[in-house]
């Protein structure tokens, strides 16, 4: 098949495309690299540099003419939604329906869009949560993705354009990028290596172990796209691990894993938009896609830690 990655370059976008080109697919990477980086592509993709929210995607769409167009290209700061919403409705919004466009225009067979489980549901009654759970964002970056699930099932309807959504929980792993706003264990992994201050958000007081995330290691993620290829059509799935883990613990698991001495965090107060508490129930996606994660906290850390080592 002909798959095209939007945001080929960045963090969870260049795993795809790797795992694709490995599978014997013909692959392109639209992306800005706004946040990706050069050293993530994979040689054997064709490469076309564009930001979705241009009206050069429909060019690029036509002239590589895709079977499956991945959505992965974002705003991806919870915190900088909130700063700017603007700009993440310009990207997150503006540029989903400029990519359905240019997909529906080009005769794409079906789209695959990166949601957020982290996000879309908002402050949950229960958990681990349910797909059928209310969404209740209470970021601009969750509202933009549950704008772009719903323009998503319009296009399905409309055109018979085919379609899965995938609500990814905290997905973590190498390549993530340790210098922004997004991605904690990236982010610890960088202060511990640099023997930097890190800090926990979501404490009330020190030694409060700050959130609850669902981490997901990104080869699970990948896996779950794959099989997400031929079927599945009009699904939305949870991919998470259905554990809960604190921030607090995913920094000493960063520390320990690093075999790092190191010094007690600082703890700070729930940044703009985020949530005490997410966890996603995935047995959703182990009755339709076969999925169940593989890989666990402790031995995602310990990747992740060798990878940002290696690169020190």
């Amino acid at each position: 098949m002909r798959i095209m990655v939007t945001g080929g370059a960045g963090f969870i976008g260049s795993h795809l495309v790797d795992a694709f080109v490995a599978d014997g697919h013909e692959v392109g990477v639209l992306d800005d690299f706004s946040n990706g980086k050069e050293e993530n592509l994979n040689p054997a993709a064709e490469v076309f540099r564009s930001d979705i929210s241009d009206p050069s995607v429909e060019e690029a769409l036509a002239r590589f003419r895709p079977d499956i167009l991945s959505l992965h290209a974002a705003q991806p700061s919870v915190v900088q939604s909130v700063r700017d919403p603007v700009h993440d409705a310009r990207v997150n919004v503006q540029g989903m329906i400029r990519l359905l466009e240019a997909a529906v225009k080009t005769d794409v067979g079906k789209v695959i869009f990166a949601s957020s489980g982290g996000t879309v549901y908002g402050a949950a009654d229960s958990f681990p949560v349910r797909e059928d759970a209310p969404l209740r964002a209470l970021s601009p970056y969750g509202v933009t993705k549950i704008a772009g699930e719903h323009y998503l099932r319009f296009y399905g309807n409309e055109y018979g354009l085919r379609f899965t959504i995938l609500r990814y929980g905290n997905v973590f792993g190498p390549r993530q990028d340790p210098h922004g706003e997004a991605g904690v264990v990236a982010i610890f992994c960088q202060k511990l290596l640099d023997d930097l201050e890190a800090s926990v958000f979501g404490a009330e007081h020190k030694g409060d172990p700050g959130c609850t995330r669902d981490y997901v290691y990104v080869a699970d993620v990948v896996r779950a796209n794959v099989l997400v290829l031929d079927g599945a059509d009009g699904e939305t799935i949870n991919i998470g691990t259905g554990v809960g883990s604190t921030t607090l613990s995913v920094y000493e698991g960063i520390a320990a894993a690093l075999g790092l001495k190191h010094q007690a965090p600082a703890y700070g107060p729930p940044r703009p938009g985020d949530l005490p508490r997410m966890v996603l129930d995935p047995s959703l996606a182990a009755d339709r896609i076969g999925w169940r994660p593989q890989t666990d906290l402790r031995t995602g850390l310990a990747e992740s830690a060798r990878y940002y080592k290696k690169k020190k």
